[in-house]
């Protein structure tokens, strides 16, 4: 799982792709691969603009998904979308929502303890940085108590 979530585009691909949309958009009418094909690039890109502009058009997609199968694939692209930017719950609302179209989505399922796992992680790590930082901001006070007590005695 860590591949596809981790996977990024290269940019020679994503501007064909790009321009390959942008030259249906010019036309009138974006074929539903194509819009795809282009979300997916920026869903791999390796900026956040370009990580929000790929779900939104994979959201699009699935507002207009014929079948369960189209549904399923998007939700599952949307989901790797948001665990790219570190946007858990989301990610994990759109697992859900797989697993109430094919419940035992292998996929899914893969996604979402992939999604729980970095979750602990960026948690734990998290609370290391808050705790180091307290524990800097506490050294600083001490010091500055201690100087003021040093001057104060003097």
């Amino acid at each position: 799982m860590e591949a596809i979530v981790e996977e990024h585009i290269d940019p020679n691909d994503l501007k064909k792709f790009e321009a390959l949309y942008n030259t249906q958009v010019i036309r009138g009418h974006v074929s539903e691969k194509t819009q795809f094909d282009y979300a997916w690039c920026l869903v791999r890109s390796r900026y956040t603009s370009d990580i929000h502009r790929g779900i939104a058009l994979i959201e699009d997609l699935l507002r207009h998904a014929k079948d369960d199968l189209s549904q399923r694939d998007y939700l599952f692209y949307i989901a790797v979308g948001f665990v790219r930017i570190k946007e858990y719950e989301k990610a994990l609302k759109y697992t859900d929502a797989i697993c109430k179209i094919e419940h035992n989505n292998r996929q899914a399922r893969q996604l979402e303890r992939y999604i729980k796992a970095r979750m602990k992680k960026d948690g734990l790590i998290g609370i290391a940085i808050v705790g180091g930082a307290a524990l800097a901001l506490g050294g600083i006070v001490g010091a500055t108590i201690a100087a003021l007590k040093k001057k104060s005695n003097q």
